[in-house]
């Protein structure tokens, strides 16, 4: 029924991991494939920024900790920096406490960032700063108090 290549590819193709509601990890996972993270992590989270992998944060999921990845889709809760070479989306019931450093976002009404919003360019050497314009407002604080 199944041919060897079939087989052969089931093995050497891309994982999909499913960190479920009831679960608790506590550490980092260093992962490729696909990770679901529907229950709770409280560690540190990377892949290889060359590599295809994903991962997704669902809406009761939760991450105490950074997230090193190329792709991400977020809809639940990170506490931490959340680095994305590739691609990145923010979900309407995603709340980032942390900065996103991202190449392409995509930020659905109803996400949340509390922190800053950073570009990194396709070399990832360069990084900016979205808000980030150092001139100066025409007046000074001063000029706003009352006598």
């Amino acid at each position: 029924m199944f041919g060897k290549t079939e087989e052969t590819r089931a093995l050497n193709g891309p994982a999909n991991t499913l960190i479920s509601r009831s679960t608790e990890i506590v550490g980092d996972i260093h992962f490729n494939g696909e990770l679901i993270i529907e229950g709770r992590v409280k560690g540190n989270i990377y892949a290889e920024d060359d590599s295809s992998a994903l991962i997704r944060v669902a809406e009761k999921g939760s991450v105490e900790g950074e997230i090193c990845v190329p792709s991400a889709i977020i809809n639940g809760l990170v506490q931490g920096d959340v680095r994305s070479a590739t691609h990145i989306e923010l979900a309407a019931k995603a709340v980032v406490v942390g900065n996103v450093y991202y190449n392409l976002i995509e930020m659905v009404m109803g996400s949340e960032v509390n922190g800053n919003l950073m570009h990194i360019s396709s070399n990832h050497q360069d990084t900016k700063r979205l808000s980030s314009s150092k001139k100066k407002l025409p007046f000074d604080s001063k000029s706003l108090e009352q006598d």
